[in-house]
């Protein structure tokens, strides 16, 4: 099942080379779809977005009641509705230790300079629905919004015929101010010019499929977005220490999102590698979704066996993957060798599922080697900071000829003039 490489400057590059190509950008035919799309509901308003939704939906789209949101909330089971507050309140607390704060302090000059942070005003959370109906990721989208102190968060989500109650369970807990179904690059289009009751909003956030992805990448500009996420991927460092049957399942864990997710295991030990893929099959004969799994596997897994542990380090650093997990003997002493992955899991008692569902830290995260300048979602995805200035006359007077000179340099004399005319 898993295609086990000896590491020898090539195969494993090949390997790296077919991990980025999977995630290659929507093709032309789907942009020229979305971009007509687009074009319209900026133009025509909210009876595009209308005509779309019947086209694709076959519903018109509608505000979800506060009350329905309630009944959701209601007809879940008690252990989902308690996994799911246990969870709000760990992405809550995580959030609460990121916020930046608003500051002002004394420049060197005497002045005074700092900045002020702020929520942004608007932003909006793409759901997908049907099968795709994740309400982890309404937590890990919404929460952090709200500890940035968004004034207003809207949900759009897909208006099939039965709604998900986990979906709109988490949207309550997550404090969602507005549920609307609408789905698509409809959805986006509407929320990047506004239409009708559907507002235009400063940020979009959340995954959707290659038109709902397609769309954030046009909109971009007109507003903020997270990121255009490719598929997922796992990458596992493990020398011989590590247990044969975590490090399978965790690689399976990914493996099972999709055809297109890539499972890698980075190893120093071949007998390691052996043994994972064995646990691999046998996991794979008593768990769901054992197609998508292995069709992952053949395609876009592996085991790559290097020499030395620095060796799976560094291209680990290479691949920058969305999860990384260090499974061998004192991940603490590898850690500060890490430059690039979008969340780091230290040890075998630290599944990326644990990463996925609860702990806290965001499961939207940098993909097909972004992480080397991307960073997860966080609250600072959601604020925005304005520098301020405040020099009196004691403070601007002795800089006064510096201010000046630069812009005289830069001939830009009506600069130099503002400075000029207050000390004349």
């Amino acid at each position: 099942m898993l295609n086990i490489v000896i590491a020898d400057g090539r195969r494993e590059q090949a390997v790296i080379a077919a991990m980025r190509e999977r995630a290659a950008s929507a093709n032309q035919t789907i942009e020229t779809a979305v971009r007509a799309i687009m074009q319209s509901v900026k133009e025509e308003g909210f009876p595009a977005v209308e005509r779309y939704t019947r086209q694709f939906d076959h519903r018109d789209p509608f505000e979800i009641s506060r009350e329905t949101l309630d009944k959701a909330y209601d007809r879940c089971p008690k252990e989902l509705i308690s996994a799911l507050e246990h969870a709000a309140a760990n992405i809550r607390a995580y959030n609460e230790k990121l916020l930046p704060k608003s500051e002002v302090w004394t420049s060197p000059d005497g002045g005074k300079v700092g900045r002020i942070v702020r929520g942004l005003t608007r932003v909006g959370i793409y759901v997908p629905g049907g099968t795709a109906a994740y309400p982890s990721s309404v937590l890990m989208n919404a929460i952090p919004a709200k500890v940035a102190g968004v004034e207003e968060i809207i949900m759009v989500t897909p208006p099939t015929d039965n709604l998900n109650d986990a979906v709109l369970a988490a949207a309550k807990i997550a404090g969602v101010d507005r549920v609307i179904a609408v789905g698509g690059a409809q959805a986006v289009a509407a929320l990047t010019y506004g239409a009708g009751f559907i507002p235009k909003v400063d940020k979009l956030v959340g995954p959707g499929n290659a038109y709902v992805a397609a769309a954030k990448r046009l909109a971009y500009g007109s507003l903020d977005i997270d990121m255009v996420a490719g598929p997922s991927e796992v990458l596992v460092v493990a020398d011989e220490t590590a247990n044969p049957k975590f490090v399978a399942a965790d690689l399976l864990s990914q493996a099972e999102h999709d055809k297109l997710a890539s499972a890698v295991l980075l190893t120093t030990s071949q007998a390691l590698a052996q043994a994972v893929d064995a646990e691999m099959i046998r996991q794979t004969g008593y768990l769901e979704r054992s197609e998508i799994m292995e069709a992952s596997v053949r395609d876009f897994g592996c085991a790559i066996v290097c020499r030395e542990l620095w060796e799976a380090v560094s291209l680990a650093n290479e691949i920058a993957p969305e999860h990384l997990e260090l499974v061998v003997k004192d991940p603490q002493f590898v850690l500060p060798d890490i430059k690039n992955a979008g969340a780091v899991f230290l040890g075998s008692w630290s599944p990326e599922p644990l990463g996925d569902y609860l702990a806290g830290p965001n499961h939207v995260l940098p993909t097909s080697g972004t992480a080397r300048f991307f960073s997860p979602l966080s609250v600072t995805s959601f604020i925005k900071t304005m520098s301020i200035i405040e020099y009196g006359q004691a403070a601007l007077e002795p800089v006064k000829d510096e201010i000046i000179t630069l812009a005289e340099s830069e001939k830009l004399t009506a600069h130099a003039n503002s400075i000029k005319v207050r000390f004349e």
